[in-house]
């Protein structure tokens, strides 16, 4: 059997000019993992990771703290296969479609808009996003510029699949992020698409997800544990 080690990124600067780069926290929360990682003992044959800046920064971040302690990495394969869905394309363009069709909708754009910078601006974002997400992932509304629930789920599930056809006994590392974490738990538990969704809502920055996998099945070993960070250490977005 082989397992499959799914780890998300740290924590990034989503309301800034720069969003796709970690923060300081989650700079602090990959070294972290990083360290969790070296102090297991066990052996990682192989790491993948996304294209995006969080994703690699991350696995940069482990991987200097392998070579801190003398202790072998592999080089990793960047693929966009394990990239995040298309949160950039949602935002600026179905969201302002959905507003100029639907008031209700508006107001909580309004809301979310005049709450920026402000304490509660988590919470007003994830009230507008999580409505615009049901809708990107029913496919209800229709709007060119963005990438569609099924182009986002072929391309993670072909990157799975890519992992799982390699025979032999390994342990593989993927830094990616928690849209395709929440796909691939969706599919190895057989749940409702939505499930996707419920569950990406809920994975923390650098929390690792184990998987087991072999003869063609793969099931779910452990979820989003971040027993190796401090509790302030510890965030979703």
């Amino acid at each position: 059997m082989s397992t499959l080690v799914l780890i998300r990124h740290g924590q990034a600067t989503p309301f800034q000019r720069e969003s796709d780069k970690l923060s300081s926290l989650g700079e602090q929360q990959a070294t972290a993992v990083g360290e969790y990682l070296v102090s297991t003992g066990e052996r990682v044959d192989a790491v993948f990771t996304g294209t995006l800046a969080r994703q690699t920064a991350t696995e940069a971040a482990v991987a200097r703290v392998f070579a801190a302690h003398g202790v072998d990495w592999p080089s990793s394969q960047a693929t966009a296969g394990w990239n995040e869905y298309d949160a950039p394309g949602v935002l600026s363009v179905l969201v302002p479609a959905l507003a100029a069709r639907d008031e209700r909708f508006a107001s909580l754009v309004k809301e979310f808009e005049e709450a920026r910078g402000t304490p509660q601006q988590n919470r007003y974002f994830q009230r507008m996003f999580e409505i615009a997400m049901v809708l990107w992932l029913d496919g209800s509304v229709d709007v060119e510029g963005v990438e569609p629930f099924h182009a986002f789920e072929h391309r993670v599930s072909t990157s799975l699949a890519a992992i799982q056809g390699v025979a032999g006994s390994r342990r593989v590392a993927v830094f990616t992020s928690g849209g395709p974490i929440g796909l691939v738990m969706q599919r190895v538990l057989k749940a409702p698409s939505r499930t996707f969704l419920d569950v990406n809502w809920r994975v923390r920055n650098t929390s690792i997800t184990e998987f087991v996998y072999g003869d063609g099945r793969i099931s779910l070993d452990s979820f989003n544990s971040v027993a190796h960070l401090p509790v302030d250490l510890r965030s979703f977005r």
